[in-house]
């Protein structure tokens, strides 16, 4: 059985499951007001390696992640640059699932977007105030945070907590609200929508959504209460997340069952990678200029819970392991069998053990190793293989065998092997040198020589 560090309790505890053999899953996905940055594709990655070793196991998984696609960040672009709203939105969600497709992340099963669910979430709010949970201010209606028994359990934290370790912080609309961690429902729009500031009518006064109301009323409405398990990044845990939660327990629901919390990207001063702060690596660039499959490689050999000082020397040993692994596909291309039963075990134990990827991927090393010494001993090692490659399935590395040579290509590594087996070594040289200076990967073993990308 997997088993994941869960937030709440602190400790790594079984995944339990709602419903015998499936899996249900929130995801908070990105604000579209830019381009997707490296500390997306961690959030996106890391899942995506966690929803297909589940679905690898014959688990059926729901995956809902969302589209945040009003909220502040987004208007003041709009207001700054006068465009549409929806203009910024259409156009960064095109390139969010541009990255997303580039590092090779399999779409949602659902992708509700904020803006799909306004009714919902003022209907919540209507009950929220209907239960004395909520209260209107000058500028919005706002969650009662005390009115919450346990707030602060994502956070670590009580409210007294909270409020003493606060210190002469300026507190927004602390003047009308009953207690400074209370936050924004809705927020009031005083003048008229534009089309880049909008607002959307509701009992209290035109306006829009607090970002913390949209999660908990798509989770609940496409998952249903008590769903298993709720990801995203520790920068989420608290607000978001404990105020997600919190009005789920106000209405007396319950909510996810499992929370999951990866760390940053950090730069090379250890400070997390943000738009915010503008130490951004834009994903795309990351796939013009490298192997796509690099950074998942990265992250394959970091555990969700620990920081990655994402750098240049990273990445090139990301590339050269990469090349490893491509070589071992072609040299194996035509060995067949089934996956070696203890090497699978070992690779579903790590997994099992908090995704511990790192030693996942030491050990699929470690099988290449062992193949490339077997092969050499002219020893079967097909089951070895096949476990290399279905672990590699399994954590969606897709490893290239270079199968598509051109003729000539493939012409001249027949020369070159021409030539070895005269023994004119200075001619195979020649053609080696000329095939890598062509941007070729030449391998040349007592098989034979293989060319590949």
């Amino acid at each position: 059985m997997l088993h994941l560090f869960d937030t709440v309790s602190r400790s790594v505890r079984e995944l339990a499951l709602r419903e015998p053999g499936k899996v249900s899953v929130y995801l908070c996905g990105p604000t579209v007001y830019g381009p997707a940055h490296l500390g997306h594709g961690r959030a996106t990655l890391s899942y995506d390696i966690l929803r297909r070793y589940l679905e690898w196991g014959g688990l059926d998984v729901r995956l809902v992640s969302n589209i945040t696609d009003i909220e502040d960040k987004i208007v003041q672009r709009a207001v700054r640059e006068g465009r549409p709203w929806k203009d910024i939105t259409t156009k960064c969600e095109a390139m969010w699932f541009e990255a997303m497709d580039g590092i090779n992340v399999k779409r949602p099963t659902d992708v509700p977007r904020a803006t799909e669910y306004v009714d919902e979430m003022v209907e919540m709010i209507g009950e929220l105030i209907a239960a004395d949970k909520a209260y209107a201010t000058d500028d919005g209606i706002y969650m009662d945070v005390e009115s919450v028994d346990d707030y602060g359990l994502l956070a670590l934290q009580t409210l007294d907590d909270m409020r003493t370790g606060g210190g002469d912080r300026e507190v927004v609309g602390a003047a009308q609200k009953r207690h400074p961690s209370d936050f924004a429902l809705w927020k009031f729009k005083a003048d008229e929508p534009t089309e880049s500031d909008p607002a959307w009518p509701s009992p209290w006064g035109a306006g829009r959504p607090g970002w913390h109301s949209e999660c908990v009323v798509m989770s609940l409405d496409l998952l249903g209460e008590g769903f298993d398990l709720h990801c995203g990044g520790q920068d989420l845990r608290f607000p978001h997340h404990e105020n997600e939660r919190a009005q789920a327990v106000a209405l007396g629901k319950t909510f996810a069952n499992h929370w999951m919390h990866h760390a940053f990207v950090v730069d090379a001063e250890g400070e997390k990678m943000s738009k915010s702060i503008g130490n951004v690596s834009n994903l795309l660039d990351l796939i013009k200029h490298y192997d796509p499959r690099s950074y998942r490689l990265v992250l394959l050999q970091s555990h969700y819970r620990s920081p990655v000082k994402l750098g240049q020397a990273m990445i090139d040993a990301a590339v050269k392991s990469l090349a490893g692994l491509d070589g071992f596909a072609a040299r194996t291309s035509d060995v067949s069998g089934e996956s070696d039963v203890a090497t699978i075990d070992a690779f579903r134990a790590a997994m099992d053990d908090d995704l511990d990827t790192p030693k996942a991927m030491a050990l699929v090393f470690d099988t290449v190793r062992k193949v490339n010494v077997g092969i050499d001993a002219g020893t079967d090692v097909s089951g070895l293989v096949a476990a290399v490659n279905e672990i590699c399935t399994a954590v969606g590395l897709e490893l290239s065998a270079g199968s598509d040579v051109p003729d000539d290509i493939a012409a001249q590594a027949a020369a070159l092997d021409r030539a070895r087996a005269d023994k004119d070594f200075a001619a195979a040289d020649v053609i080696r040198d000329a095939l890598q200076s062509d941007g070729w990967i030449v391998e040349t073993t007592k098989d034979g020589t293989s060319v590949r990308r």
